[in-house]
């Protein structure tokens, strides 16, 4: 049975009348005709009488009635679910996130996203830098956020927002005195550098700032996560150059003052994905991450 011939069939049913279901169709009286009897062929049995009292369902075209609501039900709902699924409005986005970056942009991101697409499934998965990128290679992740990331020619990276440099210092620290603070005034102050991994990241940055300058960078805790820095902070281990967004972490003792340094102005957080990814899901969030950059974040 085609689906247009149980179109034909349940305007007949409900109508009982030929002329007035062809009306309702918008077609002429033979081809609903035809239909009707190539559809009673198929199946091998009558599905209507006719008299000239008029049209009657017989106890197999009844049956039929009983079922074809539903089929048509159905093929509609797969036919939207469909076409929202090419659209990028229904589906599963994957994310890889790491702990300094739900701290302010990525959050009210995807929170967006979610409002504007709701019957999309994301999924958090927290991975470091080389975690995240063999998980979109191995597509595992569809798109992925993280910062100071390396050129690949399968991995395409893009701007999503750039933050200030801040310094974490307990409130008891002499340093807390300062509106700024240069990296000279850190010049051999116990620090905490994070992430503590073998890949080129913040500590790295930190770590050449402070060499270029001619500046000693004694290192008191290396540590894996942001999280961690400030607590260390907190419990005056040391101070802890880090990102603005640190500062929604409000441990108590803890400060924050500007950094002013030509070489850590600023650093940006950037959003990537595989470039043979043609999937409608990521064509809509990477159009929806672009608007938001574009009218919200400012990269200058």
């Amino acid at each position: 049975m085609e689906l247009k011939q149980m179109r034909y069939f349940l305007a007949l049913a409900q109508e009982l009348n030929f002329g007035r279901a062809a009306e309702r169709l918008h077609i002429a009286q033979p081809p609903l005709t035809r239909q009707i009897r190539a559809l009673e062929e198929e199946l091998g049995t009558q599905l209507f009488t006719r008299s000239p009292r008029g049209t009657e369902l017989t106890e197999a075209g009844q049956a039929l009635l009983e079922e074809v609501p539903n089929i048509l039900a159905l093929a509609r709902r797969a036919e939207e679910q469909t076409q929202l699924a090419g659209q990028g409005f229904t589906g599963r986005l994957d994310v890889g996130i790491f702990t300094s970056g739900v701290l302010n942009v990525i959050p009210r991101l995807l929170a967006d996203f979610h409002t504007e697409r709701p019957e999309v499934k994301i999924e958090l998965h927290n991975a470091t830098k080389t975690q995240q990128i063999e998980a979109l290679r191995e597509r595992r992740l569809t798109v992925a956020f993280n910062r100071l990331v390396p050129p690949s020619e399968d991995i395409a990276v893009e701007a999503v927002h750039r933050e200030p440099f801040v310094v974490a210092l307990h409130e008891s620290h002499a340093l807390c005195t300062k509106k700024n603070i240069t990296l000279a005034d850190l010049n051999d102050e116990p620090m905490i550098v994070y992430p503590n991994l073998p890949v080129y990241g913040l500590a790295q940055q930190v770590g050449e700032a402070f060499s270029t300058e001619g500046l000693t960078l004694r290192v008191a805790q290396a540590v894996e996560d942001v999280v961690t820095s400030i607590a260390l902070v907190a419990g005056r281990f040391g101070v802890c150059i880090t990102t603005e967004s640190a500062a929604n972490l409000r441990l108590p003792g803890v400060v924050y003052r500007p950094l002013r340094s030509k070489l850590l102005r600023d650093i940006e957080l950037s959003c990537l994905y595989r470039r043979d990814d043609n999937s409608p899901i990521l064509k809509a969030f990477l159009t929806f991450v672009r608007a938001y950059r574009a009218k919200r974040i400012p990269l200058a």
